[in-house]
């Protein structure tokens, strides 16, 4: 991959789009939502910018401590891939990028992240639109149903219209969350 499209992938991953998502919270990344509408377990998961160049997605998320009290997460989000009806999609996830294509950035070791209330930490999931198969219909994800780390409280997250162009490649890659 070239080195200029993953610099402006993790350029654009590390940003913050003030604009809301169509489909996403309303919350604004520089707004830190109430604590009356913060999810259990004290943070908001949202949907990041999606950069995609010659079939390479590389899509940020953003975990908001919106909670009144530290939030401390260490590893990967817990991702399944929804349809627009709410089903699971068959997908492989992998810690890491080594699978889809090798990305510096997503084979760091995780690292312990504590959150105070408005701290935000990041991660990044990448994947590839290939059809390898025509004979399997291209699976297209337009939600996540996400934990911080496997075992805590989920929260489904609406992504843009693009959503999860998987084709039929089935794999995505994560990256840990690192502190914004």
């Amino acid at each position: 991959m070239p080195i200029t499209a993953v610099a402006l992938a993790l350029a654009a991953c590390s940003g913050s789009d003030p604009t809301p998502k169509a489909g996403g919270p309303t919350t604004t990344a520089a707004a830190t939502p109430t604590v009356a509408a913060c999810p259990e377990p004290g943070v908001m998961i949202r949907q990041g910018t999606v950069e995609a160049a010659m079939g390479l997605r590389v899509m940020g998320l953003e975990m908001v401590n919106c909670g009144d009290r530290a939030y401390t997460v260490h590893g990967y989000p817990d991702l399944r891939v929804l349809d627009a009806e709410n089903r699971p999609i068959n997908v492989r996830v992998s810690r890491g990028s080594a699978e889809i294509s090798r990305i510096e950035t997503f084979e760091a070791p995780p690292e312990q992240v504590e959150l105070r209330p408005g701290e935000t930490a990041r991660a990044m999931i990448v994947w590839r639109n290939t059809v390898t198969d025509g004979t399997v219909p291209a699976a297209r994800g337009a939600r996540l149903d996400i934990a911080p780390v496997a075992g805590t409280a989920r929260q489904t997250v609406a992504l843009d219209e693009g959503g999860i162009d998987l084709g039929t490649t089935g794999r995505l890659g994560t990256s840990p969350w690192l502190r914004d």
